[in-house]
């Protein structure tokens, strides 16, 4: 379905679309963010957070940087679904004012209390569900409320993310939680977007064998993950979880190989979504093996294939083509672009490395560096982007000569 246009509006054209303010403030803040993270980690910064360090570096990738781009994506993607104008002006200014506060109670909840820093962050997800679900309703758009499980899980993991750190002194199952939420999101969105962006590219660009249809095999691969990782979370330890985890890798391997991606190396824009999807199975697989050989292959390798790899290399991806789309210009990656997905992929091979040899603190700095350039070299490029109107828009504007 086209695009809908925007209502006219009085308001700056940040606030036009909901991926505009939400792909500028969490790349922002997932730059920012990590960039202090390791000053944390070494005692070198200090938090007012009631969350030891470790707990508020994971919180903020999961529920703040991770967060917004799950909003910006939704809020922009529901439109499409429905024919509904998109979520804009105030009430879009709104979320995004409720996103910030709930950076800042966190940041300071050793100052503001655990529990009401607990209800203002976890309103912002709870408000995100609820507009989500009152737009697909109105536009009766009822096969795509389906998505909204797995952002509401996250919600969910969210609160039990507070509810662990304050009674426990640490989360634990609520992280798993929300990174599998998370995993399972990418494999619903993931399994259509990957095999609809490719399939349009090759059928311009290179005719051919295209990628498969959505299918049983689709809908088996991503119960079975999920049935995987809910073992994973609950009983990361036990042994039935590990060969759920291994299998799901293969299934998810095989699904990833129906795609066509060896047919995209062309075009930066449609290849990136093939190597960030990659990095699911390599977590899947990383996961599996923790639970058999946990002295040689740590859990926190698989965590951060999950992390590092598949979210932080799909939502650039997303955010970059996205960006490019909906601000009417051509889809094609710049060699800023390519450099910007080579730089995060690098960040996430390095991170993964880095768990399997903590006594070389140089690949997890490596990594952290990477990842900052990663969402600065974004913001540099399409930041501008972001907070200028559409190009139609402004050539519609200009008077004539």
């Amino acid at each position: 379905m086209a695009i809908p246009r925007t209502r006219p509006s009085s308001w700056p054209a940040v606030l036009s679309y909901g991926f505009r303010p939400f792909f500028l403030l969490g790349s922002l803040y997932a730059a920012a963010a990590v960039l202090i993270w390791l000053p944390l980690l070494y005692g070198k910064l200090e938090t007012l957070s009631a969350f030891s360090p470790v707990d508020w570096h994971v919180h903020e990738m999961l529920f703040g940087y991770l967060a917004a781009i799950v909003t910006g994506f939704l809020l922009t993607a529901i439109p499409n679904w429905t024919g509904r104008l998109p979520v804009q002006g105030l009430p879009l200014l709104a979320l995004a004012l409720l996103w910030v506060a709930g950076r800042l109670v966190v940041f300071f909840s050793a100052e503001t209390g655990w529990l009401l820093s607990a209800v203002i962050d976890c309103a912002f997800l709870l408000a995100v569900v609820v507009t989500a679900a009152m737009e697909i309703i109105a536009g009766r758009n009822w096969r795509n409320l389906k998505v909204l499980l797995p952002v509401t899980v996250l919600l969910g993991s969210n609160v039990m993310f507070h509810a662990e750190a304050h009674y426990l002194g640490l989360s634990d199952v609520s992280r798993r939680l929300g990174l599998g939420a998370t995993v399972v999101l990418i494999m619903i969105i993931g399994g259509r977007i990957v095999p609809s962006f490719t399939r349009n590219w090759l059928v311009r660009e290179r005719p051919g064998r295209l990628p498969a249809s959505f299918g049983r095999f689709d809908t088996g691969t991503i119960a079975l993950s999920a049935i995987g990782l809910l073992c994973w979370v609950f009983f990361p330890d036990r042994a039935g979880a590990g060969p759920l985890l291994m299998a799901a890798a293969v299934f998810n391997t095989i699904r990833l190989a129906r795609w066509a991606g060896d047919r995209t190396f062309s075009d930066p824009l449609v290849l990136i979504l093939h190597v960030a999807y990659a990095f699911i199975p390599i977590g899947l697989l990383l996961a599996g093996l923790a639970v058999f050989l946990p002295e040689k292959v740590p859990p926190i390798a698989a965590i951060h294939a999950f992390g590092v790899g598949a979210l932080a290399s799909m939502t650039l991806a997303v955010m970059a083509r996205a960006t490019l789309g909906h601000t009417g210009r051509e889809l094609r990656a710049s060699i800023g672009t390519s450099l910007v997905f080579v730089t995060i992929v690098f960040a996430a091979i390095l991170r993964i490395a880095a768990s399997f040899a903590p006594a070389m603190p140089t690949l997890l700095h490596m990594s952290a560096a990477l990842w900052v350039a990663a969402f600065i070299g974004y913001l540099s490029l399409f930041g501008g982007m972001l907070m200028r109107p559409r190009l139609q828009a402004r050539r519609a504007k200009r008077p004539a000569s």
